[in-house]
């Protein structure tokens, strides 16, 4: 009986492990749809003035920009957090 619990139990780890991975897999594709609305408010509301039937090049290039400076931020706010994390985590 032994063998089999062991094998149960090795699956139901597996499952679990499965299970896991395709949470965060489903979560971080969850924080990049935010991410993508929250570029769309900011810059929408930023660069569009009256809306048309298309972008002029004007309200394109400001989207552009807003989009390019919003995710350099991002990153440098990720990553400047990363780094205090790692100079944090020594300290426990």
């Amino acid at each position: 009986m032994s063998d089999l619990s062991d094998f149960s139990s090795s699956n139901t780890k597996g499952a679990d492990s499965e299970l896991q991975d395709f949470l965060l897999a489903e979560k971080q594709k969850a924080q990049f749809h935010a991410q993508i609305h929250e570029f769309n408010d900011f810059c929408w509301d930023k660069c569009v003035d009256k809306p048309g039937s298309k972008l002029d090049s004007r309200t394109e290039t400001c989207i552009t920009n807003c989009v390019e400076r919003f995710i350099d931020v991002s990153l440098l706010i990720t990553n400047r957090f990363a780094q205090m994390l790692e100079k944090g985590g020594g300290m426990h």
